[in-house]
């Protein structure tokens, strides 16, 4: 479980890397609102995690840290990045899931 614990904890920190990513593909195209947007997911995502690695400190357990991914950094339109994330949030979703299991 511990195990699994650390793999949510780099999971929830890469979807913060890949929000921002996303953030700052916005400010590049002037749209500050979505940018905002996915600031805002990516802090959500940072908080997600860091509640996970506190857990497994309280339990006595290690936290190992991973490399976390490089995410994409060039998207084709709002639409796809928005694709994007609502399959990257049904997968994330599903591990957690998994770990209730």
């Amino acid at each position: 479980m511990e195990s699994a614990l650390n793999k949510q904890v780099n999971a929830e920190f890469y979807s913060a890397y890949l929000y921002l990513s996303m953030s700052a593909h916005f400010e590049s195209k002037n749209l500050k609102g979505f940018a905002n947007w996915m600031k805002v997911q990516a802090q959500k995502e940072m908080t997600h995690g860091m509640k996970i690695y506190n857990y497994i400190l309280e339990r006595c357990g290690k936290v190992t840290l991973p490399e976390i991914k490089k995410p994409t950094t060039n998207w084709k339109s709002p639409l796809q990045i928005f694709e994007t994330s609502y399959h990257h949030e049904t997968l994330v979703t599903g591990r957690i899931n998994n770990l209730m299991s």
